[in-house]
């Protein structure tokens, strides 16, 4: 057997290599059961056939033999240097009832010597060179159950006194991480190992090593940490990790079910759910859990939050639904509602449903919905129609109120009457002083001539073309249009208010959109789409103007189709002639808006004056509310389950978005990787075309695979910053070695491929990280079992290493010995003459002596 290079303290080493210093070695062991020989005169004759071959080959290799039994770890061993030296090997060990005297540093350095000592040559007379190693280890960061066992009768005793014990529900890790209120991970970071390594020394008696035993840890000259990493974070087997990405795999089983159905409510029938009722894929929770579910959704006040705000910059790439909304908190729950199999989830939305038409009926707020917020065209399309669904409730109130106040207006105040206008404008989305605007002439700031609600226009007092005519009245005005004049009046230009376009949802969009290419007409927007909208705007600016023509509108409306032919300068002159203001505006319609039969100059022409108060609303909250229903009854299977995991995966990632993990960039890079990764693999669930189902549920499960990889860093840097919050270079440190040790496994294929199944990779703690690692061993309290009562010295905090390592050495010149006596040697040379490597606890006790003569 060949290894490499061995240095002291070097990780990885064989054991041979640490045990006695050899760099390649050579064992030779048998084929038995055993692997080892158990007669000693038949080990050294087969270690000396060994060495004789090994010389003749002009090989200094070093020879082993195992002997004893095999729990022994007991090793001979022989290696000629080529010159008159031989070195002979020798390990033993000791598996339980270590002597007192050997857990000890004096005991063990008195071992070292008694090897050459002799009367001749005392103790003192040499000087013996150490090294030593102490490894500690971190009690368990999940409680000690041993501990809570031991403290339980008197914890009865105290709950019986003060209270039923309910304040003693033990405290999980992770309890204040996003995942927590969907999930408890287990804590990834199982502890961890604290490697101290002490510089060379020399000693001289066994009373320095007794001082030694009681030094501080933190006069080692070096500290070097690693974390102990559940098995579970590694294994790969299905229901070993429990997390987001687990449950987000059933949903892709769930969608792929889905199609198998027309109606949510087939699924839901026991006609169509086969013989075995035990299977998980068919099973539903009981009512009580559907219940309970449906008051968190919709009973518990929840209100939409300010946690939008927190969603990622890549998020809104995915078309789903916001974190917090109504539909985001629905998938969330059904990911956890029995085992997301699409019965379960059938049965849920079919309530669900019925609870929010109880909310339309009743008049009540939808939770968890905005109701004065622009629909947000860029998340799922249930989202739309539920925030659609909010303002209609919220229009619906009002237009009730309305209603209600018109009935009961005969023989009220003045100011009851401007109350029931004022309720009007909120319905039309108006400003609330709209109707108070036109007491005041618009372009001056003082008020003239106002009657109520109408305006006589100073202007008219001015001479003009048009004085024959009687004084206009103006109504809906919301300000002059900058230094812009009517074409066929000398007055200015006043905007008007408008109502608002009506509140769409996406697919409203495009049907109008696809009603304009079939009309033949070509609006720039989708907002000016249909005639009632286009009309109501005419009427209002008829009001705010009244001396206006269609060549008025055109300017204020669609500028672009108004070709000016004058360069407009008014800033000398007198403004009030219209000989020195350059008036009339000298200009043409475009090409389209002049052509025979335009549609826009016969809406014109059809259009009343009126202000936008006065005038029918553009949006029926009752009939869009119904529509909207009906589309959440009448939604099938598969539609509804494609938007349910693309909105999963999009709230999902942005729950773990909202970990805390400090500023490692590396991790904030795989999360922005992980947006754009699930934004392009979900883009095939937004386009309304039909899939091929097989390819689009194996992307979405190799897409699960790659969330959990993610998840699981997550959860694994989550851990580390908590424990190693003060120690930022080292968090970083600890995480990138973890990353490139997990980096093999983070492809989008489960097959098998060659991992290392133990992460040992460690970072050196610097001077100033050692009180923040130190921090994490809490001194011991009397009763806890890992307290042990034969102590090893040392102590960290009270605690002992869990594995000490030293290796003592004897060296001397040849001349200066014993052995240099009839050496015909013209110089000298030192030479490691005893090497004694010791390992073990105070249970256990290994001990390989190497020893060096001359024959």
């Amino acid at each position: 057997m060949i290894a490499g290079q061995a240095t002291e303290w070097v990780d990885n080493l064989h054991n041979i290599q640490q045990s006695f210093g050899v760099n390649e070695f050579l064992v030779i062991a048998p084929l038995s059961a055993s692997g080892v020989v158990l007669d000693s005169p038949e080990s050294s004759k087969l270690l000396s056939a060994v060495a004789i071959a090994l010389s003749n080959c002009g090989s200094n290799w070093p020879a082993f033999v195992p002997v004893h039994d095999p729990s022994r770890k007991a090793y001979i061993g022989i290696q000629s240097t080529g010159t008159i030296f031989t070195r002979r090997f020798d390990a033993d060990r000791i598996g339980s009832q270590v002597p007192v005297r050997l857990m000890h540093m004096e005991g063990l350095y008195e071992l070292f010597v008694a090897k050459f000592a002799s009367f001749d040559y005392p103790m003192n007379y040499f000087k013996v060179s150490f090294g030593m190693k102490l490894t500690y280890r971190t009690p368990p960061f999940d409680d000690d159950e041993e501990d809570v066992l031991e403290n339980v009768e008197a914890e009865v005793k105290e709950s019986e006194e003060v209270n039923d014990g309910y304040d003693r529900i033990k405290v999980q890790w992770d309890d204040d991480c996003p995942w927590a209120e969907w999930y408890s991970a287990e804590d990834p970071i199982k502890g961890f190992e604290l490697i101290t390594i002490w510089p060379r020394n020399t000693c001289e008696s066994s009373m320095e090593m007794a001082e030694l035993e009681n030094a501080s840890s933190f006069d080692a000259e070096k500290w070097s940490l690693y974390p102990l990493i559940s098995p579970n974070m590694i294994d790969d087997s299905d229901g070993k990790f429990i997390g987001f990405a687990s449950q987000l795999r059933l949903l892709v089983g769930a969608l792929e079910r889905s199609f198998d159905a027309k109606f949510l409510e087939d699924f839901v029938s026991a006609e169509n759910i086969g013989s075995d009722n035990s299977n998980p894929a068919v099973v539903i929770p009981p009512p009580t859990v559907r219940d309970r579910v449906l008051k968190e959704l919709f009973h518990d006040g929840a209100q939409i939050s300010s946690s939008l705000d927190l969603e990622s910059k890549n998020s809104r790439a995915i078309k789903g639904a916001p974190l917090e909304s109504l539909f985001a908190q629905f998938c969330l729950q059904s990911l956890w509602f029995g085992n997301c199999n699409v019965r379960a989830i059938a049965t849920l939305w079919i309530e669900f449903v019925r609870e929010v038409r109880w909310c339309w009926e009743e008049s009540q707020p939808l939770p968890r919905m905005p109701s004065d917020l622009d629909i947000d065209l860029s998340s799922c399309l249930i989202h739309q129609k539920l925030h659609l669904l909010a303002i209609c409730i919220k229009k619906k109130n009002l237009l009730n109120h309305e209603n209600h106040t018109s009935v009961e207006i005969t023989g009220q105040s003045s100011d009851d009457k401007g109350l029931a206008e004022f309720d009007r404008n909120e319905i039309l989305d108006l400003p609330q002083n709209e109707s108070m605007v036109d007491e005041f002439d618009s372009d001056s700031p003082d008020s003239e001539g106002t009657t109520g609600n109408l305006t006589v226009d100073a202007e008219c007092a001015v001479a003009s073309p048009d004085a024959h005519k009687s004084c206009p009245i103006r109504k809906g005005s919301s300000g002059i249009v900058g230094n812009m004049m009517l074409l066929h009046s000398f007055q200015k230009m006043h905007a008007p208010y408008t109502q608002d376009a009506p509140v769409m949802t996406e697919d409203m969009h495009e049907e109008r959109l696809h009603a304009a290419e079939v009309c033949g007409d070509a609006f720039s927007t989708s907002g000016q789409l249909e005639r009632d909208i286009l009309s109501s705007d005419m009427s209002a600016f008829k009001a705010a103007n009244p001396d206006a023509v269609f060549e008025d509108f055109i300017r204020w409306h669609s500028p672009g189709d108004w070709e000016s032919e004058e360069i407009e300068d008014r800033s000398t002159g007198n403004k009030e002639d219209p000989d020195q203001c350059n008036w009339p505006p000298r200009g043409k319609l475009s090409q389209r808006m002049s052509e025979h039969g335009n549609s826009w100059r016969k809406i014109w022409n059809d259009s009343p004056a009126l202000p936008a108060s006065e005038q029918k609303p553009l949006f029926d909250p009752i009939r869009e509310g119904e529509k909207v229903l009906h589309y959440l009854e009448t939604l099938q299977p598969h539609h509804l389950l494609e938007q349910m995991v693309c909105s999963a995966f999009k709230v999902s990632a942005d729950t773990l978005n909202q970990t805390s993990f400090g500023n490692l960039q590396l991790m904030k890079t795989k999360l922005n990787q992980l947006y754009i990764t699930l934004a392009s693999s979900l883009r095939p669930l937004r386009a309304n075309r039909t899939h091929d189902k097989y390819e689009l549920i194996g992307d979405l499960r190799r897409l699960c695979l790659v969330f959990e990889n993610i998840e699981k860093l997550l959860i694994f840097v989550s851990s580390l910053h908590r424990k190693l919050r003060d120690a930022p270079r080292l968090t970083e440190a600890i995480f990138n070695d973890y990353f490139n040790y997990y980096l093999p496994k983070m492809g989008n294929s489960s097959a098998s491929i060659c991992f290392d199944k133990k992460f040992s990779n460690k970072q050196q703690v610097s001077m100033l990280e050692r009180d923040v690692v130190a921090n994490l061993f809490p001194p011991p309290t009397a009763n806890q079992s890992w307290r042990k009562v034969l102590s090893m010295g040392n102590l960290l905090n009270g605690h002992e290493p869990i594995l000490r390592e030293i290796i003592f050495s004897v060296a001397h010149r040849v001349g200066d010995c014993h052995y240099g006596s009839n050496i015909p040697w013209t110089h000298t040379e030192e030479i490691e003459t005893h090497r004694m490597y010791i390992r073990g606890t105070s249970n256990d006790l290994q001990v390989a002596l190497s020893v060096t003569s001359w024959d």
